[in-house]
């Protein structure tokens, strides 16, 4: 399998809850590295309570990579945006191409708002479908309730792509095995935010965790590769599997 691609990462320092100076993020890319990764989607928040100018962030991501190349790091780092939900619509066009996935203008990865997913979350996938974006959910395990499968999988027939976070694949109880086993996990992201606290940089033992689901393991390769790259060239990526009734 071709190493996979981090599709949600907060590895810009100084911008918002992740790493306050570059040697973290440096390091950050260093467990990218060790794990395989060496393209990773800077996704800082795109939200009312993180003061970041967007039209900073091209300079930023290049900023970082300059200084990746000058360590010798493999890794290169792509643009990008975690947008919450609430804020979508308020986004100026130019912003919203900016703050897509890659730069490629086609995929926004949308943070729901807190709490079970509603009906506001398929509204904002809508609005920015009628914007010409499709939406990668981001971290659904964070919205536990009885109809999240239902809920996921009906945001697939919008359009909508679902991205789980690694660590949550990880460990006896993986939180993300019955979203993956239902078809509603498409891909994977880190949502890695320091070297040194929280998550680390990894996805590559969450894959071999979803090559053990039946349903997913024909499309290994799909998921860690295929997809986040037609994301981030901004085209279409439409899931080999369908949702399976819960």
């Amino acid at each position: 399998m071709r190493a996979p691609i981090d599709l949600h990462c907060h590895i810009l320092p100084g911008l918002d809850d992740g790493p306050t100076e570059q040697a973290d993020s440096v390091e950050m890319a260093a467990q990218a590295e060790a794990d395989g990764i060496e393209l990773v989607c800077a996704t800082p928040h795109i939200r009312h309570d993180h003061d970041v100018r967007i039209y900073e962030l091209h300079d930023r991501v290049e900023e970082l990579n300059a200084a990746l190349r000058s360590g010798g790091s493999r890794v290169h780092v792509a643009g990008g945006g975690e947008v919450a939900e609430t804020a979508a619509e308020a986004l100026a066009d130019d912003d919203l191409r900016a703050v897509s996935l890659g730069g490629g203008g086609g995929w926004i990865l949308l943070e729901p708002r807190p709490g079970p997913l509603s009906d506001s979350l398929a509204r904002a996938v809508e609005h920015l479908a009628e914007r010409g974006y499709r939406s990668l959910i981001a971290h659904p395990e964070r919205h536990p309730s009885p109809a999240l499968v239902e809920r996921l999988a009906e945001l697939t027939k919008r359009g909508a792509l679902i991205q789980g976070t690694a660590a949550y694949l990880e460990g006896e109880n993986a939180p993300l095995l019955y979203l993956a086993t239902h078809g509603v996990l498409h891909v994977l992201g880190s949502d890695s935010h320091s070297s040194r606290v929280g998550r680390p940089l990894r996805i590559s033992a969450a894959i071999r965790r979803l090559d053990e689901v039946e349903l997913l393991a024909p499309h290994i390769e799909w998921i860690a590769r295929g997809a986040p790259e037609a994301i981030i060239r901004g085209e279409p990526a439409d899931p080999p599997f369908a949702p399976a009734p819960p």
